[in-house]
């Protein structure tokens, strides 16, 4: 092998490493994004499942002064 051939396989093996960090750096910002939506998905599920939370207590209070004022009714 002389010179010219070791110095094209040098330049191609370059330019394949080359490439495959441009694949790696787009694979890392596309992770990176939706790495962002999940966590945005997640704190919008949490907050909806504070609100339901919050709603089925209420419900539940309400629930069960309904069913002591019909208790106390049927007493009277």
């Amino acid at each position: 092998m002389n010179e010219t051939t070791s110095k094209s396989a040098v330049e191609l093996e370059l330019k394949r490493l080359e490439k495959r960090l441009e694949d790696l750096i787009a694979t890392v910002s596309q992770i990176k994004e939706e790495n962002r939506a999940l966590r945005q998905r997640q704190e919008t599920l949490s907050s909806e499942r504070a609100g339901l939370l919050q709603k089925n207590e209420q419900v539940r209070a309400r629930v069960e002064a309904m069913i002591g004022r019909l208790k106390s009714m049927e007493q009277a």
